[in-house]
């Protein structure tokens, strides 16, 4: 090769490798504006003195703003704004949980359970009898289920507002026992409510609600307002029931020990059920966008073979799913779970007469 062309090879790759920095420079200054402005919201969200928040994310930024406005060069800036998020991260991640608060009532205690053979009694099991929304009456119960009875998984399906997000509850048919609906939400103190946003933040503690069909279902569709709830009935087997329900059960009672942080990011409702559902089959969890965004989790089960669908397209399976109508006619009626389940694809036709599920035991 001549002189000329290794030239213009090495003038080539330095171009490249300016054109490389210039980027890593730039993408690095975006990371420190997104860090900067966590930072300052992980102390508005989170301080543990109400009336500092605002004062103390204004002063951070004003600190870091400051700092940044003295001190000379790129690489000097982008060290003082990440070690600014540093300290508040170090901060962040050292706030801790606590099982003793002042709870709402309808999450006043958490889900636990003892097992002796194949009897699973559920202690703290929620029943509650509602009047609206707002106004009910919890009954926490002690419920017993026999895992050779388990015979599949249901899923519910909460949709309201953006078709992107959504709510997801497995519920467990324990045939003549009855079902098992397993929430995994928030646990609400008095006077909080839900937020997107403070989802991101130490806000809310994680909880395992083990309820009736009855409670956490007709919730949705009889008193909440522009909720919609779908009910599909998945295609897990007897025995992979079994291991989500006992990793379902455990959870529960890890974080009735040990309580956990909610982040609607990294742990939320659908992140737990496909990390459970992955060691239940004893394989790996399958990465998927719409595990995040998961008002398309139908739509990602139904890809995989996951809802018996009776040879329907998703459309269709998810139009015959809706359960609204059928759980204000059912309403508070012993057979509820069966009633919402009548002529819906996955569902054998029941005859049974109206009873209510197994009751409370001592």
């Amino acid at each position: 090769m001549s002189s000329d062309g290794r030239s213009k090879t090495l003038l080539g790759k330095d171009i490249s490798v300016l054109w490389l920095r210039r980027f890593a420079f730039a993408l690095a200054i975006v990371v420190a504006i997104l860090s900067t402005a966590w930072a300052a919201a992980a102390l508005f969200f989170d301080s543990p003195f109400p009336s500092l928040r605002i004062p103390a994310a204004w002063l951070y930024l004003t600190v870091i703003l400051a700092t940044l406005w003295f001190v000379r060069g790129g690489r000097m800036r982008l060290i003082v704004a990440f070690a600014g998020s540093a300290i508040v991260a170090l901060w962040w991640f050292s706030l801790k949980p606590s099982n003793n608060r002042d709870w709402k009532p309808d999450t006043a205690k958490t889900a636990y359970a003892d097992f002796s053979g194949d009897e699973a009694r559920i202690h703290d099991f929620r029943n509650c009898d509602y009047r609206t929304e707002t106004d009910y009456t919890c009954h926490w119960e002690t419920r017993s289920y026999n895992l050779a009875n388990l015979r599949g998984v249901d899923i519910f399906i909460t949709w309201w507002g953006s078709p992107w997000i959504a709510h997801p509850i497995v519920s467990f048919d324990f045939g003549d026992q009855g079902h098992v609906a397993m929430s995994i939400e928030t646990r609400d103190v008095v006077g909080q409510g839900y937020s997107a946003i403070r989802g991101f933040f130490r806000q809310y503690a994680l909880t395992y609600i083990a309820s009736d069909e009855r409670d956490v279902i007709r919730l949705r569709t009889n008193y909440r307002k522009d909720e919609e709830v779908y009910l599909f009935h998945t295609t897990v087997t007897p025995q992979v029931a079994r291991g989500l329900f006992l990793q379902y059960l455990q959870r529960a009672d890890s974080l009735h020990q040990r309580p956990e942080w909610y982040n609607a990011l990294t742990n939320n409702c659908t992140t737990n059920i496909a990390v459970s559902a992955a060691q239940a089959r004893d394989a790996r969890t399958r990465l998927d966008w719409r595990i995040l965004l998961n008002g398309k989790m139908d739509e990602m089960m139904y890809e995989r073979g996951g809802l018996v669908s009776g040879g329907l397209q998703l459309p269709a399976l998810k139009e015959q799913a809706h359960i609204n109508a059928a759980a204000r006619d059912a309403d508070d009626a012993g057979d509820f779970s069966t009633l919402i389940r009548k002529g819906r694809v996955g569902f054998p036709e029941k005859t049974t007469l109206a009873m209510s599920p197994p009751g409370p035991t001592s």
